[in-house]
C-alpha cells in the first residue's frame, strides 16, 4: 500500500522545535563534511537559528567560497543576455534573408507581367520569353486535356440518353399493342351484339321461330 506524502508544517511546540533544529542542523553539517571529504567537493554551509545564531561549515575558506559563488552568479547572469542577443541576431539575419527573397520574387513577378523591364538585359528578356512560352505550352496542354475530358463526359451522357430513349420507345410500343388489341376485342364484341339484335322472331313468345331478316 502506498502511503500519501505528509505535508510538512511548522512545529508549534517551542521545545520540540528547538530539539528538531539541533538534530537536523548537526545532521546537515555532518552531511556537508562527508560530501567535501568523499567527493572532494568545495562546500560552504551557512545556517542561522531562529534566534539569529550562526552555524557554518566550509571545506576551505568561507570568504573564498562566497566570492567564488558571487563570480559564478555574475558570469551566469552575463551569459543569458549574450545568448539572447545571439538569438536575436540570428532572427534578424533570417528575417532579412526572407525579406530579400520576397523582394526578388515580387520583382520577377512584375517582369513576367511585362512591368519594370527597363533594367533588363537582352539575355534576361530572352530567358523570360522562353519561360513564358513554356508556361503557355503547359497551360494549353492542360486546356486540351480539360476539353477532352468534357467531350468524353458529353459522349457518356449521349449514350445514356440514347439508351433511355430506346427503353422509352419499347415501353410506348408495348402500350400501343395493348391499345390495338383492346380496340379489336371491342369491335368484335360490338359486331356480335349487332348480329344478335338484328335477328327477327315471328310467332308467340312461347315458340319463337327464327327467320332471317
Amino acid at each position: 500500500m502506498v502511503r500519501g506524502k505528509t505535508q510538512m508544517r511548522r512545529i508549534e511546540n517551542a521545545t520540540s522545535r528547538q530539539v528538531t533544529f539541533s538534530k537536523r542542523r548537526n545532521g546537515l553539517l555532518k552531511k556537508a563534511f562527508e560530501l567535501s571529504v568523499l567527493c572532494d567537493a568545495e562546500v560552504g554551509l551557512i545556517i542561522f537559528s531562529p534566534r539569529a545564531k550562526l552555524y557554518e561549515f566550509s571545506s576551505s575558506s568561507m570568504q573564498e567560497i562566497i566570492e567564488r559563488y558571487g563570480r559564478h552568479t555574475k558570469d551566469v547572469q552575463g551569459e543569458k543576455p549574450a545568448v539572447e542577443q545571439n538569438n536575436m541576431q540570428d532572427l534578424k539575419h533570417e528575417t532579412a534573408s526572407l525579406m530579400k527573397k520576397i523582394e526578388l520574387l515580387e520583382t520577377s513577378k512584375r517582369k513576367l507581367l511585362g512591368q519594370s523591364l527597363g533594367s533588363c538585359s537582352l539575355e534576361e528578356l530572352q530567358q523570360m520569353e522562353h519561360q513564358l512560352e513554356r508556361s503557355v505550352n503547359i497551360i494549353r496542354a492542360r486546356k486540351m486535356q480539360v476539353f477532352r475530358e468534357q467531350i468524353e463526359r458529353l459522349k457518356d451522357n449521349v449514350k445514356y440518353l440514347a439508351s433511355e430513349n430506346v427503353m422509352l420507345l419499347e415501353k410506348c410500343g408495348g402500350l400501343e399493342k395493348q391499345q390495338t388489341s383492346g380496340q379489336e376485342d371491342l369491335s368484335t364484341e360490338s359486331i356480335e351484339k349487332s348480329d344478335v339484335e338484328t335477328e327477327l322472331f315471328i310467332g308467340l313468345p312461347e315458340c319463337r321461330t327464327k327467320r332471317p331478316f
